[in-house]
């Protein structure tokens, strides 16, 4: 009996020694992904009152873990019965992406009414309009992304025993979630932070400089985050759309691939837009 115990143990400890290679594998893998996902979910999760910054982050997150919940088994069931619809998922969900940036974009050059920093207007009714619109948003794009990197962890595992892409998928998913959402939380409070660094030190000395230095440094932060988190939609989308498209992959051989992801994300992203902006009509006027 005891044997049998200590030989179960030992195969588990093998299992999980594998897993935890391949799952630095594929974390490596998906690291270009996840700081997308980072700089993408960080603008998301800013522009909010300071008290509500934290309760949307959480929502934010629990949404995202709802989501690798969901993606998890259908992939690996997918992968099994069904692999092509992989495909066709991951570009539908590269339009989506395409189209958010290629939104935002629009929306900064020809639709732009405020100057400076955005105002969180103090309407409570309004507030709760704008969280909810946002945290939908950044679920939603979590969720194309959480599919992107899910897909691509599954992709280096694809020769190794079922278990073993499981936990490896699952692994990193949940690293992906964690990870992302606690730089996110770091992000977002670096003002409070500071402040309490600047109250902390009564104003004087390194640590109220270092408190001063937080504090003006969110707004930069989130300005970077903004354009940076654009321009990973656009780029994820292209991505997408070279990679899983065969002609789109071979077209333009020349073309360094970075560039070429841009054109199909911008592309993509601007016929996305003129058809929501006709549907849209279309809808207004019945």
């Amino acid at each position: 009996m005891a044997s049998g115990i200590f030989a179960i143990l030992d195969d588990i400890a093998a299992l999980m020694d594998d897993v935890a290679v391949t799952s630095k594998i594929a974390a490596s893998k998906t690291a270009g992904i996840l700081g997308d996902d980072l700089a993408v979910n960080a603008e998301k999760a800013t522009g909010f009152l300071s008290s509500r910054e934290i309760p949307v982050l959480w929502a934010i997150t629990k949404g995202s873990l709802i989501n690798k919940i969901i993606i998890v088994p259908i992939a690996l069931l997918l992968n099994v019965f069904f692999p092509v619809a992989i495909k066709f998922i991951l570009i539908i969900g590269g339009i989506y992406l395409a189209y958010e940036g290629v939104e935002k974009i629009i929306e900064y050059l020809f639709h732009r009414q405020k100057t400076g920093h955005d105002v969180v207007v103090e309407n409570e009714e309004n507030n709760t309009e704008l969280e909810k619109v946002k945290v939908k948003s950044a679920i939603t794009t979590d969720f194309i992304l959480s599919v992107e990197i899910v897909i691509i962890a599954l992709g280096t595992v694809l020769n190794q025993s079922l278990p073993i892409q499981i936990l490896t998928v699952s692994v990193v998913a949940i690293f992906a979630t964690i990870g992302v959402y606690g730089i996110v939380a770091l992000i977002v409070r670096m003002d409070d932070a500071g402040y309490k660094l600047i109250k902390k030190s009564k104003d004087k000395g390194f640590v109220s400089k270092f408190g001063h230095l937080l504090v003006n440094s969110l707004p930069i932060v989130i300005k970077f985050l903004a354009v940076v988190g654009t321009i990973a939609l656009i780029l994820v989308s292209g991505g997408i759309f070279d990679h899983n498209i065969d002609y789109l992959h071979h077209f333009l051989p020349n073309v360094p691939s970075m560039l070429k992801q841009v054109g199909y994300g911008l592309i993509a992203g601007l016929f996305a837009v003129l058809l929501m902006t006709g549907v849209k009509k279309v809808f207004a006027k019945k």
